[in-house]
């Protein structure tokens, strides 16, 4: 199941950016249209405790529940990214994650079983959060930090939800 498609230049309007300004940071981010794909880009700086750069989606209903997990094809930079989903409509809310490395300079699919979403808040894993729930997601993101200061770059064309194997 499509869920964003970023070769449609009104997809990039779905999604808004979310810094380290926030809590004093400098760090810097955007999402644009590039042909047939979005490009989240930016720069991380460590620079008065920031560190991290995102963008995501405003919220919506995504009731996922009848699937496994979620896809993502893009094309990388060599850093480390994060997916974000959040199923809670408050801003200051756990944040499920999922880690990812996408190949650098080549399209390629990168695959999210629900299963691998780890709760944190501001970055920190959060013991005894509920599992993510599925069928209750209000907001999907991208996310760059893990102290990887400097500029970065992640191509994506589209995310979308694949079906349980049966």
């Amino acid at each position: 199941m499509l869920l964003f498609d970023f070769s449609d230049p009104e997809t990039v309007e779905l999604f808004h950016p979310i810094g380290d300004q926030v809590m004093g940071g400098v760090s810097s981010t955007m999402l644009f249209q590039e042909g047939d794909h979005c490009v989240f880009s930016g720069k991380v700086s460590l620079e008065n405790f920031g560190g991290f750069a995102s963008v995501r989606s405003f919220p919506s209903r995504y009731d996922l529940g009848k699937f496994e997990g979620l896809e993502l094809e893009g094309k990388g930079d060599g850093k480390k990214y994060k997916l974000s989903l959040t199923t809670d409509l408050r801003f200051d809310s756990v944040v499920y994650q999922a880690r990812f490395t996408p190949a650098e300079g080549k399209w390629s699919v990168t695959r999210f079983p629900f299963s691998d979403f780890i709760p944190t808040f501001r970055g920190d894993q959060v013991s005894g959060a509920p599992p993510l729930d599925t069928s209750r997601i209000v907001t999907l993101g991208l996310l760059i930090s893990d102290r990887q200061e400097g500029e970065f770059r992640l191509e994506v064309r589209k995310i979308g939800a694949y079906p349980r194997s049966e």
